[in-house]
């Protein structure tokens, strides 16, 4: 299974993709989770990305495309992948579609999990992240089952990281909406694009993502 699971910020992207990756043993590959470890190592690619990131714009294309496809090269991909926050621009699926057709693959769908733009707002804002091992919390929905200690790894630093302030989540979707919906019609024409209702339980969401995904005897 060859997936994109895309959404605006506070989707649910990462809860769902990690559902999936573990039903179709393939792996979740998170592009956000990737660029926050080179941050917090304060690579170049880190430090370059930050600068992006902090005031919620997009990582430059090439930037991406190269992380991407270093990822895409190893061999736990062989039966599959699930991409999750890339791509984010039709020119982004386009190059995407290139680096695939030179492995002679394609994609066996594309999930767009839709969700009210006011409910993101408040769901991202009470979002925390441990430092340490970079587990999320939601203080409404998912709290931590000790006020302030990561259930991971037992670290006291849970923080609300840049990109989950009012003010940058508001950008975060305007840009989502400016330079990532497109992607719907972009990929739409392909026949293998679904639209999910993003704003239920988890379970509900999760099961509707199942009932859209192909078949085995429908894989290329």
């Amino acid at each position: 299974m060859r997936l994109i699971l895309m959404g605006p910020p506070g989707a649910g992207k990462g809860t769902q993709a990690r559902l999936l990756g573990e039903q179709f043993r393939i792996p979740h590959i998170s592009t956000g989770e990737m660029l926050r470890d080179e941050i917090q190592a304060q690579s170049e690619l880190g430090q370059q990305a930050d600068r992006y990131m902090s005031h919620g714009k997009l990582v430059p294309d090439e930037v991406m495309l190269d992380m991407v496809a270093a990822r895409l090269r190893l061999p736990d991909t062989a039966g599959g992948f699930l991409l999750d926050g890339y791509p984010r621009t039709v020119s982004q699926a386009v190059a995407l579609d290139s680096l695939l057709e030179q492995s002679d693959q394609v994609l066996d769908a594309i999930v767009a999990l839709i969700v009210d733009p006011e409910l993101l707002v408040n769901r991202l804002s009470a979002r925390r992240t441990c430092t340490d091992c970079h587990a999320v919390y939601n203080l409404v929905v998912k709290p931590p089952r000790q006020r302030g200690v990561c259930d991971e790894c037992g670290g006291t630093n849970l923080i609300q990281r840049d990109d989950d302030k009012p003010t940058t989540i508001r950008e975060r979707l305007r840009v989502y909406e400016k330079q990532t919906a497109p992607l719907l019609s972009y990929y739409l024409p392909s026949g293998r694009l679904s639209e999910i209702p993003g704003q239920d339980t988890i379970e509900a969401v999760h099961k509707s993502i199942l009932a859209a995904l192909p078949s085995a005897d429908q894989l290329d």
